[in-house]
């Protein structure tokens, strides 16, 4: 009796896991991700590749790191350049996108979009001529790059605003300008705050790059160049999965404070 009620027990709580558009529970899926974490965590400990650093070299990896190297005043500083870079790109993404209310200036948001296509192989010369430290350098870079990525998002998100939308604040009472303030500022910035939240992982993967080409300030990206070159292999992945843990902190993050200053952005939404 007892085998049979926890089969159909078991098969009730797996049913929703195996059908199309199915919402399971919040316990359920926590426990589905825990339970596959500790199977690719088995796997790495008991069956490790040739080629892959084992799970007990990388711990000992992240432990020398963080005790000798100085793993996180380097991961501080590179998390604090990081931020700097993404506000900086916020404040002109979100200008140059607003701009596209007014026609004359949609070519520029155009422009601005497209260049996402450059690589900053060449630019970091040009913007080494026109400044005068690293530091400033290692910021327009990864501002550049962010801000490319934002605006062709942002600019989405605007450009997405239907005309019944227009048409409600105008029946209100709003003029040009006002229906402009509360239906594509205001009424998008939950949208907005989204876009930011899925660009800021373009920033980490710049700054690896940056932080290897201007040493002089360290960071985290620096640290991972040091291990690669001398294929401390188990350094590599300890830094990369370190790099991962605080992005996947910021997603998290980002989602709070979504949750916290627009409640109502998820309502419609498939839960």
């Amino acid at each position: 009796m007892s085998m049979t009620f926890y089969f159909f027990n078991s098969t009730l709580i797996m049913s929703p896991l195996f059908t199309p558009n199915a919402h399971p529970r919040r316990a359920t899926l926590a426990a589905l991700v825990a339970g596959q974490v500790l199977t690719l965590l088995a796997l790495w400990l008991f069956y490790p590749l040739q080629l892959f650093p084992s799970l007990g070299e990388v711990f000992r990896a992240l432990g020398d790191l963080i005790t000798t190297q100085g793993l996180l005043p380097e991961l501080w500083a590179s998390l604090l350049t990081a931020l700097q870079a993404l506000g900086i790109a916020t404040v002109l993404a979100l200008f140059i996108s607003y701009l596209t209310a007014l026609p004359f200036f949609r070519p520029l948001a155009f422009a601005a979009s497209k260049l996402r296509y450059l690589t900053l192989t060449g630019l970091t010369f040009f913007m080494a001529l026109l400044l005068s430290s690293g530091h400033q350098v290692k910021l327009s870079v990864l501002v550049f790059g962010a801000t490319v990525y934002l605006v062709t998002g942002m600019t989405r998100v605007i450009l997405s605003t239907t005309q019944e939308e227009l048409d409600h604040a105008r029946t209100l009472g709003l003029g040009e300008w006002g229906s402009f303030w509360e239906v594509v500022v205001r009424g998008k910035l939950a949208d907005m705050l989204e876009v930011v939240r899925q660009n800021f992982a373009i920033i980490w993967t710049l700054i690896t790059l940056v932080e290897t080409l201007y040493q002089s300030e360290g960071g985290i990206g620096l640290l991972l160049y040091k291990q690669n070159r001398y294929l401390h292999l188990d350094g590599v992945v300890a830094i990369q999965l370190v790099i991962l843990a605080v992005g996947v902190a910021q997603d998290y993050g980002f989602e709070a404070l979504r949750r916290v200053f627009f409640p109502y952005a998820g309502l419609g939404v498939a839960a």
